[in-house]
């Protein structure tokens, strides 16, 4: 590990101040991804800024019926939040598929966001990758690939994102809040992480400047019909190899709205909103889930060891929706 310097911020704008000041620093709150990094030799901070006493570990209504999560609000505490479990049991379901309770209760909502890649390639600092290092190759392209992603890749990279939480919140049409030197702004959470295109490097369009402050949920969160199904190589404490958030939204057998997002399959959370059209106005059947899990994976290229996930991808988005319609699980 590095020799890096080490501040505590106490106030949000003296936060971003202290980011300016110091050539590459980086804000830490739980540490569970960052440190990891550190360790690794992956990631090198030659300042780190503690953000942890920043007003920003509440969750809070929001005037439109939806609530604002704080950026410093633990995993656990959204989890098991009565709020999240009663109106966004998607959200909640999601978080608690995902690492051990040790780590949910350390890591925050900010920092979920921000995890970077389990590709093995980006870790090991020995190998090509156009991530870590750009411009010197992508070792997963013709190596052992069998966790990588099969929809929006490029030729420069195939790594996956690896959080639970936010395919819940891609389901749900979350939205990003941050602040930096010019102020605040709001980022749709579609528009938040990046597929990798010829800049793998850059996994999200926060700016360097900036601070993630809240993720805002929407007054509608799916709560009677939805679920979270993770297909992973363990029971437990493993990221996924595919995984679905699905909600929708039923009145009398049919779908008036449905939401689909896929993990473990792309460089971000993976929405199509032109196969949750195709279930609109639809009947709640198998074979009406089958076709929009098709349109889903239309585009899905393997790379040799992960070209079974194009078939999981399907299987996993029919039997999420099915779950969520509380129809009797296909074989």
């Amino acid at each position: 590990m590095n020799p890096f310097s080490f501040e505590r911020a106490e106030t949000i704008a003296g936060a971003v101040s202290a980011l300016a000041q110091h050539d590459k620093a980086r804000f830490i709150a739980g540490g569970t991804n960052l440190l990891d990094l550190m360790k690794e030799n992956v990631s090198r901070p030659g300042h780190l800024i503690d953000i942890t006493r920043l007003p920003l570990g509440k969750i809070e209504e929001n005037p439109d019926g939806g609530l604002r999560i704080g950026a410093l609000v633990t995993n656990s505490e959204a989890a098991y939040d009565e709020r999240i479990q009663r109106r966004y049991p998607l959200l909640s379901q999601a978080i608690l598929a995902g690492a051990s309770a040790q780590l949910r209760n350390m890591a925050t909502t900010g920092g979920n966001l921000l995890q970077r890649t389990r590709c093995y390639y980006f870790y090991d600092t020995a190998t090509p990758c156009n991530k870590r290092a750009p411009g010197t190759g992508c070792g997963a392209l013709e190596g052992f690939n069998r966790i990588h992603a099969i929809l929006g890749t490029s030729d420069k990279c195939i790594a996956t994102h690896p959080s639970d939480m936010c395919v819940a919140l891609a389901a749900l049409g979350a939205a990003v809040r941050v602040t930096g030197p010019d102020g605040e702004r709001t980022l749709p959470f579609s528009d938040f992480h990046r597929l990798p295109g010829d800049t793998p490097e850059l996994d999200t369009n926060l700016r360097p400047d900036e601070l993630i402050t809240a993720v805002d949920l929407p007054a509608k969160g799916f709560a009677r019909h939805c679920a979270y199904l993770k297909v992973r190589d363990r029971q437990s404490y493993a990221f996924a190899l595919v995984s679905v958030a699905a909600a929708l939204e039923l009145e009398g057998g049919h779908i008036q709205e449905a939401r689909l997002a896929l993990g473990g399959v792309a460089h971000k959370p993976w929405r199509d909103p032109g196969a949750e059209a195709m279930l609109s106005g639809k009947a709640a059947t198998v074979e009406n889930f089958r076709s929009a899990a098709e349109a889903i994976v239309r585009d899905a290229k393997g790379f040799g060891h992960n070209t079974f996930k194009i078939e999981l991808a399907k299987r996993t988005v029919v039997r999420a929706l099915a779950q969520a319609a509380g129809m009797e699980q296909p074989s």
